[in-house]
């Protein structure tokens, strides 16, 4: 089974922020792949289906950002999935808005939901997907900033992103993640 999870915060008040675009791809991959998130355990929302001979459930951690390991593991044990068996979407605000950056393991760079991650896993190594969203202008603080909607100008390299965030999950249905991040990168 692979697990596909995006980094969100649950809630109305979130669902078009910045720090919610891990949702964002989950809620784009349900539609495609028309696997409802309609099952409930530790703390999480998620669908299972197959595509193709490949088991894959899509999961939203509903622990709030900050917590997010504390679904996560939980999971994978109860499914018994091997930590190269997920791929992690999430924010990133040292990336261009829109541009995605895969990786099959590093540290958390800043982002509290990745050291949740790392802190319950025990490990960095994981595969990952990284959604730019620019830092903060105009001496915003960065708190404020990622719980913040898309301006007009963003909102098309966004979107774009998030389709291609989907792609590279489906993608990876059938070949290795190194393969998908060599034909993914800098999309």
């Amino acid at each position: 089974m692979k697990i596909i999870i995006g980094l969100g915060n649950p809630g109305k008040q979130y669902e078009a922020t910045r720090h919610n675009i891990g949702f964002h791809v989950i809620d784009e991959l349900a539609k495609r792949l028309n696997i409802p998130l309609t099952q409930s355990k530790f703390n999480g929302m998620y669908g299972i289906s197959h595509i193709g001979t490949e088991k894959v459930m899509l999961l939203k951690p509903l622990t709030y950002m900050n917590l997010s390991g504390e679904c996560i593991v939980p999971m994978m044990d109860y499914f018994d999935v091997e930590d190269e068996e997920i791929v992690v979407i999430y924010d990133d605000l040292d990336l261009q808005a829109g541009k995605l950056r895969l990786r099959q393991k590093g540290s958390a760079g800043g982002h509290n939901g990745i050291k949740s991650i790392i802190q319950h896993l025990g490990t960095q190594e994981f595969n990952r997907i990284r959604i730019g969203i620019d830092r903060p202008k105009n001496g915003m603080k960065v708190p404020d900033y990622v719980l913040s909607r898309f301006n007009e100008e963003e909102k098309t390299d966004i979107e774009h992103a998030v389709k291609k965030s989907a792609d590279a999950c489906e993608a990876w249905m059938s070949k290795s993640f190194l393969e998908v991040m060599n034909n993914f990168n800098g999309a």
